[in-house]
C-alpha cells in the first residue's frame, strides 16, 4: 500500500510538471493564433496572455469549492482541457473562414479564458490531493509549484523551437490536448481504486483520444479547406514557417502571394510595382555597382535589378528563409522571377534587416527596402528613424534609397509619417505613387543625400509600364492623399517621426486600415 502511494505521490509532482507545459504551449499558442488572424502581434500576446492569466486566477478562485472527489474532478478537467484545447486552432480558423464581424476574435478571447481558468483548477487540486496521500502540505506545496514553474519554461522553449516550426498550430493543438489526455488517463490508472464506474471514465477518455488523434491526423488538411474560404482563388501552396503562414494561390494566369494573409504580390500587376520601386532609384544613383534589397525574398525586385549589366553584386537580405526556398523552387515563382535568386552576383542573407545593418560594414550605391507593412512591434521597428539612420549610413555618396511606403490612399497618415521619418534623418526625399490593380494606389518613398530631380532621371532598361514621361506624374498627389492632413478641427496635422521608443505608427496604421 505504501509503495502505491509513493508512486502516485511521484506522479502527481510529474503531472503538475506535465501539465504546466501544456498550459504554457496553449497560452502562447493563442497569442499566436491571434498575432496571425487578428493581426498587431504585441496587442494580441497581451490580451492573451491577460486573459489566460485572469482565467487561472479564476480557476484557483473555484478551486476552494472542490473539496472532495479530487481524482475524478482532476481527471475530468484534463479532459476538458485535452478536448477544448486540442480543438482550439481548429475551431479558430473555422470561425474565421465561415464566420465576420468579431466573431473569431471573441472565439480566440473566450477559449482563452476558459483553459486558463481549467488550468487555474488543476495545480490546487494536485497539491490538496499530494497532501491527502501523507505528504505534508508545506513540502507537496513547494514541490508542486517546482514542478509547474520548471513547466512552464519547458512549455516555451518547446513551442518556439519545436512544435510551432515543425507541427504548425493546429497540430500542435492535438498533441498538447493528447498530452493533457495522457496525464488524465494515467491519474485515472494510478488512483483506480479509489474511483467507482472507472470502466465509463475510460470510455468518456477514449473516445476524447479519437477524436484528438482524427484531428491530429486529418485537421490540417480539413483547415486547408477553410483557409480556402478565406483567399477567392484556389490555394496551390501553404506551409506554416518558422515566422509567418506563407500561401500561393493561382486562377487562370493569376498568381497570388500571401504572407500571414497579407496580400503580397500578383503576377498579372506586380511589374507595376517592382518597377517602381526599382527604376527611379537606380536612373538616380551615379555608380550601379554594389546594391541591397532588404526583403524582397520573392526574388522579383531582384529580377528587375539584373536588367543591369554594371551591377556587380546584390546583396538580398530577407527574414525568412522559406520564401527564399519558395522563390527558388516554385515553378509559378520561378517563372515570375526567372531564376533571379539563383543568379551568380545575388548573394541571400537569411536575417534580420535591422540586424544585418547593425553588423554590417559595407556601403551600396543603391538600397531597396521592400519590407511587409508596420501592423506589429517586430516590423515596426524597421519603419523607424533608428532603422533609417542605419539605411542612410551604408549608402555611398550619390546613391539613392527606395521605400516601399504603404498606400497614401488607403493609409494616408501612415505614408507621410513614414516619409517624415526618412526625411528626419537627414536625407531627401521624393515621393511616389502608383496604381496597383491587386493593391490599390501604393506609395514609395525614395531618398538620398543629394537634393532628387525627377525631370532629370532616365530609364535605360526594358520594362513593362513605367517610361521617362510618366516619372513627374508618379510625384503629384491629389488632395484626399497628399501631405496636407487635417484635424477634426480643420487644422492641419503635424505629423510625428516614428521611432523606438515612440512607435506612432503602429496605432495610426491599425485605424488606417480598419475600413479596407
Amino acid at each position: 500500500m505504501e509503495e502505491i502511494k509513493v508512486k502516485q505521490s511521484h506522479f502527481i509532482y510529474w503531472a503538475s510538471g506535465i501539465v504546466s507545459i501544456c498550459g504554457i504551449i496553449f497560452e502562447v499558442l493563442f497569442g499566436a493564433l491571434g498575432s496571425y488572424i487578428l493581426g498587431d502581434g504585441v496587442k494580441q500576446y497581451t490580451l492573451t496572455i491577460s486573459l489566460f492569466l485572469t482565467g487561472m486566477g479564476i480557476g484557483a478562485s473555484l478551486s476552494e469549492k472542490v473539496t472532495k472527489h479530487l481524482i475524478l474532478s482532476f481527471i475530468y478537467i484534463e479532459f476538458l482541457v485535452a478536448l477544448i484545447g486540442g480543438f482550439s486552432s481548429f475551431l479558430m480558423f473555422a470561425a474565421t473562414a465561415f464566420f465576420s464581424d468579431g466573431t473569431d476574435a471573441l472565439f480566440l478571447y473566450s477559449i482563452t479564458l476558459i483553459i486558463g481558468a481549467l488550468t487555474g483548477v488543476e495545480l490546487p487540486i494536485l497539491i490538496r490531493k499530494a497532501n491527502e496521500i501523507g505528504v505534508t502540505l508545506q513540502r507537496s506545496t513547494a514541490r508542486v509549484l517546482f514542478s509547474d514553474y520548471a513547466g512552464g519554461l519547458i512549455g516555451g522553449l518547446l513551442f518556439v523551437f519545436l512544435l510551432r516550426p515543425q507541427l504548425g498550430m493546429v497540430k500542435t493543438a492535438f498533441l498538447v490536448g493528447l498530452i493533457n489526455l495522457s496525464v488524465a488517463l494515467v491519474v485515472l490508472y494510478l488512483f483506480r481504486k479509489e474511483l467507482i464506474k472507472k470502466t465509463l471514465h475510460g470510455i468518456v477518455g477514449g473516445i476524447i483520444a479519437l477524436l484528438l488523434i482524427t484531428g491530429l491526423f486529418f485537421g490540417e488538411s480539413l483547415v486547408l479547406s477553410f483557409e480556402q474560404k478565406i483567399y477567392n482563388d484556389p490555394i496551390v501552396h501553404l506551409e506554416e514557417s518558422q515566422y509567418q503562414k506563407i500561401v500561393m494561390t493561382k486562377q487562370d494566369e493569376d498568381i497570388r502571394l500571401y504572407l500571414d494573409g497579407a496580400l503580397q504580390l500578383s503576377s498579372i500587376d506586380e511589374h507595376r510595382y517592382h518597377e517602381v520601386l526599382v527604376h527611379p532609384a537606380m536612373a538616380y544613383t551615379k555608380s550601379r555597382e554594389e546594391v541591397l534589397v532588404l526583403g524582397g525574398g520573392d526574388g522579383l525586385a531582384v529580377r528587375e535589378l539584373l536588367k543591369y549589366p554594371d551591377i556587380n553584386n546584390i546583396t538580398l537580405v530577407d527574414l525568412d528563409p522559406a520564401v527564399v526556398e519558395l522563390a527558388n523552387s516554385n515553378p509559378h515563382l520561378l517563372a515570375l522571377n526567372d531564376h533571379s535568386l539563383q543568379n551568380e552576383h545575388v548573394n541571400v542573407v537569411n536575417q534580420d534587416a535591422f540586424e544585418f545593418l547593425e553588423q554590417s560594414e559595407e556601403w551600396y550605391d543603391a538600397i531597396f527596402v521592400d519590407l511587409p507593412d508596420p501592423n506589429n512591434e517586430s516590423l515596426n521597428k524597421l519603419y523607424t528613424k533608428e532603422f533609417y539612420s542605419l539605411v542612410r549610413n551604408h549608402l555611398q555618396p550619390g546613391g539613392a534609397i527606395m521605400v516601399q511606403a504603404t498606400s497614401p490612399v488607403f493609409a494616408r497618415e501612415v505614408y507621410w509619417t513614414i516619409s517624415n521619418t526618412i526625411a528626419s534623418t537627414g536625407l531627401e526625399v521624393e515621393n511616389f505613387h502608383v496604381d496597383v490593380p491587386s493593391f490599390g494606389n501604393w506609395g514609395f518613398v525614395m531618398a538620398s543625400r543629394e537634393q532628387i530631380n525627377v525631370d532629370s532621371l532616365a530609364i535605360d532598361v526594358d520594362t513593362d509600364f513605367i517610361t521617362d514621361e510618366m516619372l513627374q506624374t508618379l510625384t503629384i498627389f491629389g488632395k484626399d492623399e497628399d501631405d496636407n492632413i487635417l484635424d477634426k478641427n480643420g487644422t492641419q496635422k503635424e505629423l510625428e517621426v516614428n521611432t523606438l521608443i515612440n512607435p506612432r505608427l503602429i496605432e495610426i496604421y491599425e485605424n488606417s486600415w480598419q475600413y479596407y
